[in-house]
């Protein structure tokens, strides 16, 4: 397996949400990471498919919530977020695509 495939598992997708977009004006983005991932890979996964220095990585799991579907308990899958904030100058579009 290729090290770009790699930092593809690593980074799921990018979060769109009203949070993301406030933090994006501080220079951060935010991303949907592997929930088996560390701060150096998703460190080293950023720097890799968008050429920019990073300068902090914070994370956060989301519990999943438990939901109904036809009557059963379900429970949705936990989510990691990874809050990834870059150095002076660097930017990432997250509204175009990888």
């Amino acid at each position: 397996m290729s090290a770009k495939a790699e930092h593809y598992d690593v980074i799921r997708k990018p979060v769109i949400t009203e949070k993301a977009t406030m933090a994006s004006e501080a220079g951060a983005v935010v991303f949907e990471v592997a929930i088996d991932s560390n701060k150096p890979q998703i460190k080293e996964a950023v720097e890799a498919l968008f050429g920019v220095k990073v300068k902090a990585v914070n994370t956060s799991i989301t519990k999943g919530k438990s939901k109904r579907f036809r009557g059963q308990l379900g429970k949705r899958k936990d989510v990691k977020k990874a809050y990834v904030t870059l150095e002076e100058g660097n930017t990432i579009d997250v509204t175009t695509g990888l």
